[in-house]
């Protein structure tokens, strides 16, 4: 894997956390639990996930969200 690859992994797993954090505060401790379920042993790969062919973030976002409340609400 590129460094390119893999900067733009850590990028969008930064950004996805940040925004399930500030989306969710009342959450806090769920969105952490979350969080750690997601990363598992892969770290930040796992967050590829929720990114398209676009490379759209507020999509992505949209899908990190999604995936959050249907966690929360199966």
């Amino acid at each position: 894997m590129g460094l390119g690859t893999k900067n733009r992994l850590t990028q969008n797993a930064a950004l996805c956390r940040e925004h399930l954090r500030t989306a969710h505060p009342d959450k806090l401790a769920l969105v952490n639990e979350f969080i750690a379920e997601i990363q598992g042993s892969e770290g930040d790969a796992r967050w590829n996930q929720f990114t398209d062919l676009k490379g759209s973030g507020r999509e992505m976002l949209q899908r990190v969200d999604e995936a959050f409340l249907k966690w929360l609400n199966p």
